[in-house]
């Protein structure tokens, strides 16, 4: 799978497609390859259905602002960049609204495929 992004903008966007117990969204996520979990805002998990502080697991991640423990769900689908992950887990964070995006695409999702990030043509493969 293959997809244009813009190698001169500030991160690469991807459009992702999640499904909860509302049913599913289309969510715009940033994707990091520094980030060893994918996050959803605590935004996107309730209009997904879920909610976030009833979450029975807490995972520990270092952000720039220090260590947290920020509560993990389990997706019921996420679908990005060709691939489709059935009961996918992912966290929650609170996301500042000038970032623009809701979440991230994280190591967890890439794991068991190869990426190449093309920057001199504008695109993504994932295989």
């Amino acid at each position: 799978m293959s997809e244009w992004f813009d190698p001169e903008g500030r991160a690469i966007l991807v459009e992702a497609r999640l499904t909860g117990p509302s049913g599913k969204g289309g969510f715009r996520l940033v994707l990091d390859t520094g980030a060893t979990f994918t996050i959803i805002s605590w935004r996107a998990a309730i209009a997904l259905g879920y909610d976030p502080s009833a979450a029975s697991e807490k995972q520990e991640i270092t952000t720039a602002s220090g260590v947290e423990h920020v509560p993990r769900i389990v997706v019921e689908n996420v679908q990005a960049l060709g691939l489709e992950r059935p009961g996918f887990p992912v966290l929650c964070h609170t996301l500042p609204p000038s970032a623009g995006v809701d979440g991230l695409l994280g190591l967890d999702f890439l794991r068991g495929r190869r990426l190449v990030l093309d920057f001199r043509g504008g695109v993504l493969t994932l295989d």
